[in-house]
C-alpha cells in the first residue's frame, strides 16, 4: 500500500499508471506536478489525481513514490528540482522509453538517494496522449523492463516492481545499454520511419490527392506517426548513436530491395518478401494478446 504517490506527466503513461494502482486498492492518494496547470486539472477532473502540486516541497512530503512520466528530455531538469525535496522513505521510477542517458541524470541530481530510484520502461504506449488517453487496464500484459541501480537496495526494486506488477505488467529487467539498443530496432526506427513516411507524402504538391487514396496498409504502416512529437524528439535524441547504428542497416536493406527491383528479381523479391513474412506472423502469433 502506498500513502502518498507522487507523479510528474500525468498523461497516458502516468495517469494510467496511478489509475491501476487506485484500481487495485494499492495507494491513497495520488500528487499531480508539471508544465501545465491545465493539464494537472483536467487529471484531478478525470479522477485520476486527488491533488496537485506547483511546488516540489509541497509534492513530496511524505511521499512513498515518485514517478517521473514526462519526456525523457526533461529527465535532468525534473530531478534536480526535484532532488532537494526527496525524502529518505521515497522510491523513485521512471517511464523513459531510453535508460542510458536517465542513468546520467540519476547519478548527477540524485546522487544522495541512489538505493531508492530504479528506473523502468514500461512497453505500452500509444498514438494518443494526454490525461484523457489513461486507462487503468493500459499496463495489462504488457512488458515492463526494470534498470536497476547496482546501488539499489533489493527491497526497493521489489517494491517497484510490485506496484508495475500491481498495474496487470509483466516484468522484464536488462541493464540501460542493453535496453537502448533492443528499443532503437524493434521501438524507435519504426517511429522514426513512420514519421518520415507522412513528412515525406504531406510535402508533395499531389499530397491531398495520395492521402486521399491511401488505405489499410498505409493506416497500419504510419499509425505511430501520429505519436506524441515532443516525446519522439526527446527520445530519438538521446539514443541517437543506437539508432543511427540501426539506420544504416535498414540503409543497407533498402539498398538490397532497390537493387532487386532495378534488376526486376522477382524470384530474390519473393523469397526476401515469404522470409520477412514467416517472421512477422511467428512473432505475432507467440505475442497474441
Amino acid at each position: 500500500m502506498f500513502e502518498r504517490i507522487v507523479i510528474c506527466g500525468v498523461g497516458l503513461i502516468g495517469g494510467s499508471f496511478a489509475l491501476a494502482l487506485k484500481q487495485a486498492g494499492l495507494v491513497k492518494t495520488v500528487v499531480g506536478i508539471g508544465r501545465r496547470r491545465e493539464t494537472l486539472e483536467e487529471a484531478r477532473q478525470l479522477g485520476i489525481l486527488d491533488e496537485v502540486a506547483t511546488d516540489w516541497a509541497v509534492a513530496l512530503k511524505g511521499a512513498d513514490l515518485l514517478l517521473l512520466a514526462m519526456p525523457v528530455g526533461q529527465m535532468a531538469s525534473v530531478m534536480a528540482a526535484a532532488a532537494p525535496h526527496l525524502e529518505a522513505q521515497t522510491l523513485v521510477t521512471d517511464a523513459g522509453s531510453t535508460k542510458t542517458d536517465v542513468f546520467e541524470a540519476v547519478y548527477t541530481h540524485f546522487a544522495h538517494r541512489l538505493a531508492n530510484v530504479v528506473p523502468a520502461h514500461p512497453i505500452a504506449g500509444a498514438e494518443k496522449s494526454g490525461p484523457s488517453a489513461a486507462c487503468a487496464d493500459l499496463y495489462v500484459g504488457k512488458k515492463v523492463v526494470l534498470t536497476p541501480l547496482p546501488e539499489n537496495e533489493p527491497t526497493a526494486i521489489e517494491r517497484v516492481r510490485a506496484a508495475w506488477a500491481a498495474c496487470g505488467a509483466v516484468m522484464s529487467q536488462m541493464s540501460p545499454q542493453d535496453h537502448d539498443r533492443v528499443f532503437a530496432a524493434v521501438s524507435h526506427l519504426p517511429h522514426l520511419l513512420a514519421f518520415g513516411l507522412v513528412h515525406e507524402i504531406q510535402a508533395r504538391g499531389n499530397a491531398e490527392q495520395l492521402f486521399s487514396f491511401a488505405a489499410s496498409g498505409f493506416r497500419d504502416f504510419t499509425r505511430i506517426a501520429g505519436s506524441h512529437p515532443e516525446m519522439w524528439r526527446d527520445i530519438c535524441v538521446a539514443n541517437r548513436q543506437a539508432l543511427l547504428a540501426e539506420l544504416d542497416a535498414y540503409l543497407t536493406e533498402l539498398a538490397y530491395l532497390r537493387a532487386l527491383l532495378m534488376q526486376g528479381d522477382g524470384k530474390a523479391l519473393e523469397s526476401l518478401f515469404a522470409e520477412a513474412s514467416a517472421a512477422r506472423n511467428a512473432w505475432a502469433e507467440k505475442h497474441a494478446k
